[in-house]
């Protein structure tokens, strides 16, 4: 009989650096009917029920899911680095190309994982490693009673909606391509970081809040008191679902694909099992059922999109290299993401 046990993946992280640093550390066995899973907090429930459990019983493999923050996640990797408990992280591209860099994550073989060959090209990994399951759009998420035209990323600082406005953290998953959008509109391209923190510096007296997480920001939007707010298309979708004046739009410049990708954890003591659980994640059937139970945009050519998701992104949710959307420069934003945290925790947010 499967079953599925959550686990705190920041608990997890602590007290694997406990054991690690103690030299106590347990050997995990290899078990070819045993996986462990690592995932995001947001929607996890939706995600064990929609993927997880029809997996298990498809194949007859026991799924461990531990859930957590990409830096908790990542942090967990790095400690047990020579000796892995995870053998399969849902990771955002940006932290996956950290660990990717850090020796962490294995590459796939395509044979082994035939669904890649149905992905979308921006899904591939260039380097052979895990692919992009699903992907949301940069864009501005905004109250639609306030607007009567979809505001462009230029209206951040108008002195209207001094107060009035939400700015992702440098944690998040919208925070570097958001600077990156910025510099792109304010300077010579996504690169210009001077350019792009210089307005991201004077955009401060405008802030009401720099959010870590999208409950925040939803909640914050929902109730009004920010009427627009750098963000992911992802989270305006269960908002106009229910009927509420939250959409989204995309910024004319630095239109920003940012993707959640399955990476499989190097050393994995059950790679074969790890590859079938990205397969079926792939597969058209159950990309179109997380699109309808928690709204992924599916990255499977075959896979049909719901209403809801065209309703928000319109034709970015089915073809997001058409409506101008790219994929950023994830190995410069590696190389710079120390810097560009700390300068902007001095410039910005502090």
């Amino acid at each position: 009989m499967t079953h599925t046990t959550r686990v705190l993946a920041g608990a997890a992280a602590a007290a694997a650096l406990s054991l690690s640093l103690s030299g106590c550390a347990e050997t995990a066995d290899a078990d070819p009917k045993k996986l462990t899973v690592s995932t995001f907090g947001f929607g996890a429930d939706r995600f064990e029920k929609t993927v997880v459990e029809p997996f298990e019983k498809k194949t007859g493999i026991d799924v461990t899911v531990e859930t957590g923050a990409n830096a908790d996640r990542l942090t967990k990797l790095r400690v047990n680095k020579a000796n892995p408990t995870v053998d399969v992280v849902m990771i955002t591209d940006l932290f996956a190309a950290m660990g990717q860099k850090q020796g962490l994550f294995d590459t796939i073989d395509p044979k082994k994982v035939p669904n890649l060959s149905k992905i979308y090209d921006f899904a591939k990994s260039e380097d052979g490693y895990g692919p992009a399951y699903t992907y949301q759009l940069l864009g501005m998420l905004y109250r639609t009673d306030k607007f009567s035209e979809p505001p462009t990323l230029k209206e951040l600082w108008k002195a209207e909606h001094k107060g009035k406005v939400a700015v992702p953290d440098m944690s998040t998953s919208a925070g570097m391509p958001f600077l990156e959008a910025t510099s792109a509109t304010y300077g010579t391209g996504p690169k210009d970081a001077d350019a792009g923190f210089k307005k991201l510096s004077d955009l401060k007296p405008h802030v009401l809040k720099f959010f870590n997480r999208s409950t925040e920001l939803v909640s914050l939007l929902d109730r009004g008191e920010v009427e627009m707010a750098p963000g992911l298309d992802l989270f305006a979708v269960d908002p106009a679902k229910a009927g509420k004046p939250i959409g989204w739009a995309p910024f004319d410049k630095g239109r920003f694909v940012a993707a959640n990708t399955a990476q499989i954890v190097k050393g994995s003591k059950n790679k074969a099992g790890a590859e079938k659980f990205i397969d079926y994640l792939l597969s058209a059937d159950v990309q179109e059922k997380a699109a309808a139970s928690f709204n992924d945009k599916p990255v499977n050519k075959d896979a049909k999109v719901p209403a809801s998701l065209t309703k928000v992104a319109g034709k970015a949710a089915t073809d997001p290299s058409a409506a101008g959307f790219t994929s950023p420069d994830l190995g410069y934003a590696v190389d710079h993401n120390d810097a560009w945290v700390d300068r902007f925790q001095r410039e910005v947010s502090g």
